[in-house]
């Protein structure tokens, strides 16, 4: 398990250091309003993703331990279009979606999706390497791609940004799809047939808890871009953007541990097996995001405007030291919330991520007015916080665990380092 962890950390954070350095391009290339256009545009891709993620995100792995794998993936395919219109109405209805780039969302979201999906399935396969690399193509080749854009054909505009996720995303779903169809050839070891319909229905129930969780959590990461588009401009977006996407990096380290809680916890049947899993992977998570982000935060500001931005930047450091305690929190609240979803338990995580909105929704509105980007910054800190801090006390009182648990000591730190000299030490032939 730990080596799957290590190996799925390894590859976002080979993708994170590109995405890092394309922060950085885009803010010279694009300038800091092209900037916000881009967030918000990624902004509203990943809300019409979540939408779609009701039959296209980990209800897959759920429901593949319980029926074959086939007939999981295909209501997933055919839901995929209907849901990005859904989510595109949902968005202009609510003024969320960016002007003059609708049919971008759509089609993004489409092939988002689809990915999404695919790579799901894969890592329900147990295919962790097949996983990792459909990731690492969808994020790596945004990266070349807009290298190629920009420079090459001196195409440095919102245009070229697109094109690149066009094009990552469509290598990404071409290559996942090559790896799935060996999995869908051969004989599924799950027996357990169910009309199709009825299947859909079931995946419906549980898909539409964890999308509602998603969404609320999505919302909760995003909404503040919204609320400072309407109150400061897309300026103010394009440093919140930058900010929030340094300070997030340390998130591919949470995102890639909940992967494998929820993988592990779906597929182990006794409780306290599951509640030991979900400890130690949430006290790795925490020591791991807190000394990655200690270190962003002692990066000092002159390094931004100087060096890796532009004058236009100034006040990065502020921003991200404001948001580092929610940083933080919401990194170890991912482990607990997928150990709700992996447990069946998926309304408690739901439940922490609506009460996350809430908390953003009164303090965006009573701060960001008054405060701008330092009150965004803030709210989010408080959201994440009050989501971790929940969590916390519905996971303690299901699975009886002491507060004093969820701290690292001195077994875990010895188990982390023995994993590590494991993982790395030359295998005796």
């Amino acid at each position: 398990m730990f080596r799957k962890v290590l190996e799925t950390i390894g590859t976002r954070y080979v993708v994170a250091l590109l995405n890092l350095a394309l922060i950085f391009i885009n803010a010279r290339v694009l300038g800091v309003e092209g900037v916000g256009l881009a967030g918000l545009i990624i902004a509203s891709v990943s809300i019409a993703v979540i939408f779609n993620s009701v039959l296209c995100g980990n209800t897959i792995i759920y429901f593949m331990n319980k029926y074959p794998a086939r007939l999981v993936l295909l209501p997933a395919y055919l839901w995929t279009p209907i849901g990005s219109i859904l989510a595109c109405l949902f968005m202009f209805v609510l003024g969320l979606l960016p002007e003059g780039y609708g049919v971008h969302v759509f089609w993004l979201a489409i092939l988002n999706s689809f990915v999404a999906a695919n790579a799901r399935f894969l890592l329900g396969k147990d295919k962790v390497k097949g996983f990792n690399l459909t990731f690492f193509l969808q994020g790596s080749l945004l990266f070349f791609l807009l290298i190629y854009f920009y420079y090459l054909c001196d195409e440095q505009t919102i245009q070229a940004y697109l094109w690149g996720m066009y094009g990552a995303n469509g290598i990404a779903f071409l290559v996942s799809s090559l790896l799935l169809i060996p999995h869908l050839i051969k004989p599924d070891k799950q027996t357990n047939e169910k009309p199709f319909l009825l299947l859909i229905k079931e995946m419906f129930a549980y898909g539409l808890w964890s999308s509602a969780d998603s969404l609320a959590e999505i919302y909760t990461t995003r909404l503040n871009y919204f609320l400072i588009r309407n109150f400061s401009g897309l300026g103010a977006v394009g440093l919140l953007d930058a900010g929030t996407k340094i300070s997030e990096s340390v998130w591919h380290i949470s995102r890639s541990v909940s992967f494998i809680t929820y993988s592990e916890v779906s597929r182990e049947t006794e409780e306290e097996k599951r509640k030991q899993i979900t400890l130690r992977l949430f006290k790795f998570t925490f020591l791991a995001v807190t000394a990655i982000t200690a270190i962003i935060v002692l990066i000092p500001e002159w390094v931004y405007t100087d060096y890796l931005f532009t004058p236009e930047f100034s006040g990065m450091r502020t921003v991200i030291l404001l948001l580092a305690p929610g940083i933080i929190a919401f990194g170890c609240n991912n482990i607990l919330g997928h150990y709700f979803i992996g447990s069946g338990k998926i309304r408690y995580s739901a439940f922490s991520s609506f009460l996350g909105l809430i908390v953003l929704l009164i303090t965006g509105y009573t701060l960001i007015p008054s405060y701008g980007i330092v009150g965004s910054a803030i709210t989010s800190s408080i959201a994440f916080l009050s989501m971790l801090t929940f969590s916390i006390f519905l996971f303690s009182k299901t699975t009886s665990t002491r507060f004093r648990e969820f701290f690292p000591g001195k077994e875990d730190f010895r188990f982390i380092w023995g994993k590590i000299r494991e993982r790395f030490q030359p295998s005796e032939k």
